[in-house]
């Protein structure tokens, strides 16, 4: 007999299940997760499930981890202080793909140096102004980006970089060719920054949760989900964690296909920070071609095709002043519920929001309170921000008590982007508290939350809502809108007819929402979602009811839906890629690009084989290293040729070799 832990690391819970002989789920639990130190989550789910269970410790086959915390620290801006080398660029194209976004404001050098096209050297690299950015600008600096011009052609100069970065700081590199085989050096210097910035998060979760697994005798290997689904080893994850870009929503895919075995369906995941939707297309998830795309940050890195919003049960509520009716709109930044808040510092929250109550006028920031994350390094901050973090301390504070100008709100922005500090303020969780669908937080504080709201005033000069439960389910009524609108955009993006307008546009046509309300006059319209929908998440169950009813399909709500990515975590495969390419620098000249150094050939064929030994090797390696067994080998070629005077010509040719193989497990 095997058993199985998995375990999911969110941005509200800690899920964790076992699972016997991949057939059955034996027991699952919940714990809060804990930012400031996530093993105290982590041990909390794992001790629940194995006390539900019987089962001891020892007897744990495999440990695998999946998380979303990567994909919500890019969605709400948030991770360390990073800097980029930049290696042959120009200043223009920091402006390119998002490149200037993703650095926040963090130093970046533009060095000379890099390669051409084939694989050259274009210009020496400047070794002297390298070393000098680093004695100055190094400090704080929790993880280096490098990205140098035709770094996949010739990695030479990157590799350069990076040794010397580890010579005078000691920090982590990321190394952009490392990460993607593609072309486009801006793209791949995004992917890097993004890497760099996630080191220090998911390097923290890894060691935790190892460090819990050895305390509660664990001894077990451990493993991770990757985006695309695939485990990787813990110490394969710690080097890449941008790979563990929507871990948690690919786990949930897994997970969902596991539990209900649909072909075809669309699969919406509500966490508490993020909302992500896939499709299962004859029992596979679909891989994204042109990489995982995040908040507003397109990676190149291979995951599976998900469109993930900032739209979950701890989402923020906004008012919507204009108009007179107004309303409320939901997200993408995360907040702690008032509920959850005031479970956790009843007296603090009671007493500010009893005084907010009796007050004549509602103040710009009732019903919101601030607390440190108190553990994580606070480096590099300025002195507006340092104040700010000073006068939080350790305790739970109204936010109105903290803010004094106008000026410190975005020194309190700046330091919710760095994740050192978290704001409360009413969410969906919340009006599901007033509702009485969940009782699991302080649903009394989450009552006066809702009236302080409640009473905020729209156009027409009147308040928002007559009392707490109206404003509820307005809430929910929204939370049911934005999602059937995140589907509908999805289930465009994926349809096979081609329509001349972004799927964003037509989710939202008014001929889209007049069908979906079976509009009947001179026209006749009717439009449904023609697939089922897996619904998965612990309040799956109450919003998705309503979700499946606004789209006129079928919702599966499955009976292990809340514990859906810990499923997924444990039920997959390993799975390594490796890709290369061989370009023709002249006639009768075939070069492989590999990462020691280009090799020429005389001959297209002895090339291809040389780059498909080698990434074979490597793929092999890798899935080797993170545990598998039973090891297949999937190679896919991409040549293109072209005519020329009436011959074929090779151009190009791009090579992926993919090594997969069950994770290796001790029989019990």
């Amino acid at each position: 007999m095997t058993v199985l832990l998995g375990v999911d690391t969110g941005g509200t819970y800690t899920d964790a299940v076992l699972i016997r002989d991949e057939k059955e789920v034996i027991a699952s639990a919940k714990s809060l997760t804990t930012r400031a130190d996530l093993a105290i989550g982590v041990g909390g789910a794992i001790r629940a499930v194995l006390e539900q269970s019987g089962c001891a410790a020892a007897e744990v086959s495999m440990a695998a981890l999946s998380t979303t915390l990567a994909t919500n620290a890019l969605v709400e801006g948030q991770g360390g202080r990073v800097a980029l080398i930049y290696v042959g660029f120009s200043g223009a194209d920091l402006d390119r793909h998002g490149l200037r976004d993703a650095l926040k404001g963090d130093p970046a050098l533009i060095l000379a140096g890099g390669h051409n096209h084939a694989g050259a050297e274009a210009c020496a690299l400047d070794v002297d102004a390298l070393r000098a950015f680093l004695e100055t600008d190094s400090a704080g600096v929790s993880g280096f980006a490098v990205a140098s011009v035709f770094a996949t052609r010739n990695p030479a100069h990157e590799l350069e970089v990076a040794r010397i970065i580890a010579e005078m700081t000691q920090a982590p590199v990321t190394c952009s060719h490392q990460l993607s085989a593609k072309l486009n050096g801006p793209k791949r210097a995004v992917t890097a920054v993004l890497n760099a910035r996630l080191i220090g998060m998911i390097d923290r979760l890894i060691g935790r949760a190892q460090d819990v697994l050895v305390e509660l005798g664990v001894t077990a290997p451990m493993m991770v989900v990757r985006g695309d689904g695939a485990l990787m080893s813990a110490a394969q994850a710690r080097e890449r964690p941008i790979e563990t870009i929507l871990s948690g929503p690919a786990a949930s895919i897994v997970g969902a296909r596991w539990m209900t075995g649909v072909e075809n369906a669309l699969v919406s995941d509500i966490g508490g920070t993020t909302t992500d939707v896939a499709l299962i297309r004859d029992g596979k998830p679909a891989i994204d071609p042109a990489g995982a795309r995040v908040g507003d940050f397109r990676t190149m890195v291979e995951a599976v095709a998900m469109r993930t919003t900032g739209l979950g049960g701890d989402s923020q509520v906004h008012l919507q002043s204009s108009g007179l009716q107004g309303g409320v709109t939901l997200g993408p930044r995360r907040v702690v519920p008032v509920s959850l808040i005031a479970a956790e510092a009843p007296e603090v929250v009671h007493a500010a929001l009893d005084k907010q109550l009796n007050a004549p006028v509602v103040g710009e920031y009732d019903g919101r309170f601030v607390r440190a994350v108190i553990g994580l390094p606070a480096v590099g901050l300025g002195e507006r921000e340092q104040a700010l973090l000073g006068r939080i301390g350790t305790q739970v504070h109204p936010l109105g008590a903290i803010l004094r100008t106008r000026m410190e709100q975005g020194a309190l922005s700046r330091l919710l982007d760095r994740g050192l500090v978290q704001v409360a303020g009413v969410t969906p969780s919340d009006a599901s508290h007033v509702l009485g669908w969940v009782q699991a937080w302080d649903a009394e504080a989450a009552e006066k939350a809702l009236t302080l709201f409640a009473r905020r005033r729209v156009g027409s000069g009147e308040g928002l809502a007559p009392d707490a439960e109206t404003l509820a389910r307005m809430i929910v009524d929204q939370l049911t809108e934005q999602t059937s609108l995140t589907l509908l955009e999805s289930a465009f993006a994926e349809e096979a007819a081609d329509f001349p307008l972004p799927p964003a546009d037509l989710a939202r046509h008014v001929l889209t929402q007049r069908g979906l309300a079976s509009h009947r006059g001179i026209l006749s319209l009717d439009l449904a979602v023609n697939f089922d929908v897996v619904g998965l998440g612990a309040s799956a169950p109450c919003y998705y009811p309503a979700v499946g009813e606004r789209l006129k399909c079928r919702m599966l709500l499955p009976e292990h839906a809340g514990v859906a990515n810990a499923i997924g975590a444990v039920v997959g495969r390993i799975t390594m890629r490796r890709s290369g390419s061989v370009t023709a620098p002249a006639e009768g000249k075939f070069r492989v690009h590999l990462d020691s150094a280009p090799q020429d050939f005389s001959a297209s064929q002895e090339a291809l084989q040389v780059l498909e030994q080698a990434l074979g090797d490597q793929a092999r390696a890798a899935a080797e290293a993170a545990g598998a067994e039973d090891i297949h080998i999937h190679v896919t070629r991409d040549i293109r040729m072209a005519e020329v005077e009436a011959r074929e010509v090779f151009v190009e040719a791009m090579l992926t070799v993919e090594a997969s193989g069950r994770p290796r497990v001790a029989k019990g």
